[in-house]
């Protein structure tokens, strides 16, 4: 019957209703429009291959806005893709937003390190003995590359971050 105005709820209820979505009584009300809500920018450190790996840059070449909630989840940055070895799933010149993280689980997307100066954007695949960096371009140009423990400890390789969004401009 709230839908019609025939009824509407009590105090009591709004407060409840309003804990439960994260938002204010006013919100709720329509008398705040959400005002207080802020994104959090986020740089774009330059450009990442989707290809084979090249030295990293760290210019900053723009910001991105994420919400202050993602925000307080970790830490973030962004990176332009270069290159085409993730299509169809990534696309030359999208921006990916990273979660900063040493580690992830097989089958994430991460920005991996290789000789401490060469970065690329690739799937990862963990196995007991080693590291698949994996390319999702079925091109033949394109080539998994595995990597031993002991090359993730002498060369060295190291996840820098994990993807958790793509962004595209139409």
């Amino acid at each position: 019957m709230w839908e019609t105005n025939k009824r509407f709820p009590d105090s009591d209820t709004l407060i409840k209703i309003a804990d439960f979505f994260g938002v204010s009584v006013d919100y709720l009300l329509g008398k705040e429009l959400n005002k207080n809500k802020h994104g959090v920018k986020i740089p774009v450190l330059g450009s990442i291959p989707a290809g084979i790996a090249l030295e990293a840059i760290e210019d900053i070449l723009d910001y991105e806005e994420i919400s202050e909630e993602q925000a307080r989840s970790g830490d973030y940055f962004a990176l332009k893709v270069k290159g085409e070895s993730m299509e169809p799933t990534i696309h030359n010149g999208d921006v990916v937003i990273f979660r900063k993280q040493e580690d992830a689980d097989s089958g994430k997307i991460c920005v991996v390190m290789i000789n401490g100066n060469d970065a690329t954007l690739k799937e990862i695949k963990k196995e007991p003995n080693g590291l698949w960096v994996l390319p999702h371009n079925p091109n033949s140009e394109f080539k998994p590359t595995f990597y031993s423990n002991h090359d993730v400890e002498t060369i060295p390789v190291r996840i820098l971050g994990v993807a958790v969004e793509i962004r595209r401009s139409l």
